[in-house]
């Protein structure tokens, strides 16, 4: 079976969702995995995609590609997927790769299966299971198309190294001066060293930290841990931390090692937002709570004597 999937990079460099694209067609069983990467990269990028499973690397070029550009770069998609045939043409669904595989969708004029959990192909049409509602819903359903487009739900699929490489093709898409009306064509840094997104550890806290001098416990461990502090919507909408540290459905989505719920209660608004987490510790004096019975490991009790205490034997091992 051959898949081609969407490859997204940020001037060059892999964006880090970006080998689960060849990860969700090794979920599918391709035995060739076309990569498509629109613009430039250098010769580590190639590398690195064929040896995480990519058989054959595009590299489109065109002199709209001067930056992320949705629409183009769908359109490059779908040109592709029209020359070469695949099965299926499979992206990862965040902002950059939804968006684009959308387009594609649309010029293709095929249905989409979006936030996919698990596909399995067949004969005909392909059973899929996919995140809907904001993560309040799983659903079953099919999948029928000559051409299956899936975009697989972040940070559930993980591609696995092969230690193969992949030969090179180049392809030129024929684009409308109207394809690139929409492009990134500047950038302001609200953040930079370890943030929300690329943390390994973040400390959370719900309406139970009480107050904004509360987060100071949950601050002095984030720094101990080299990790970042997030906040739920409640924290938010009280005005004491702001939007930008929001996990959730209307907040940002993460997949830190391990997550620190302290006095969040578990809505399933917030646990979208964190529910790629590989291990969540929750600390909160409600054993009945939601992220509680959901969590890996739970400590019962209150946030403002347990958070010192974990700070304190951390300091100790540290010397």
């Amino acid at each position: 079976m051959r898949v081609l999937a969407l490859i997204e990079h940020d001037r060059g460099q892999l964006a880090e969702v970006a080998l689960q694209a060849i990860g969700l067609a090794q979920h599918l069983g391709a035995t060739e995995v076309d990569a498509l990467v629109c613009g430039s990269v250098d010769d580590a990028v190639v590398a690195a995609l064929g040896n995480y499973g990519a058989t054959r690397v595009w590299l489109a070029t065109h002199e709209s590609f001067t930056d992320y550009d949705p629409e183009s770069w769908g359109d490059t998609l779908a040109q592709l997927a029209t020359r070469i045939a695949p099965d299926a043409v499979v992206a990862v669904a965040d902002e950059r790769g939804g968006e684009v595989l959308a387009h594609a969708a649309a010029i293709l004029d095929l249905p989409l299966a979006a936030n996919v959990l698990s596909a399995t192909p067949s004969d005909g049409a392909w059973p899929v299971t996919r995140v809907r509602w904001g993560g309040s819903l799983v659903e079953n359903a099919s999948l029928d198309a000559p051409t299956k487009l899936i975009s697989g739900a972040a940070h559930v699929f993980s591609a696995t190294a092969t230690g193969g490489t992949a030969p090179i093709e180049t392809f030129t898409p024929e684009l409308s001066p109207s394809a690139g009306r929409t492009r990134v064509t500047d950038r302001i840094t609200l953040a930079s060293g370890i943030t929300l997104t690329t943390a390994a550890v973040v400390v959370s806290g719900g309406r139970g930290v009480g107050s904004p001098e509360g987060f100071a416990r949950l601050e002095e461990l984030a720094e101990l841990v080299q990790g970042a502090v997030g906040c739920s919507r409640v924290v938010t909408n009280n005005g004491w931390r702001p939007h930008s540290d929001q996990v959730g459905q209307t907040g940002k989505r993460i997949a830190p090692e391990l997550y620190i719920a302290c006095g969040i209660s578990g809505a399933i608004q917030h646990w979208v937002g964190m529910m790629a987490a590989k291990r969540v510790l929750a600390i909160n004096t409600d054993a009945g709570a939601p992220m509680v019975t959901k969590a890996d490991y739970a400590v019962i009790g209150d946030l403002h004597a347990v958070l010192p205490a974990i700070s304190a034997e951390i300091r100790r091992r540290k010397g």
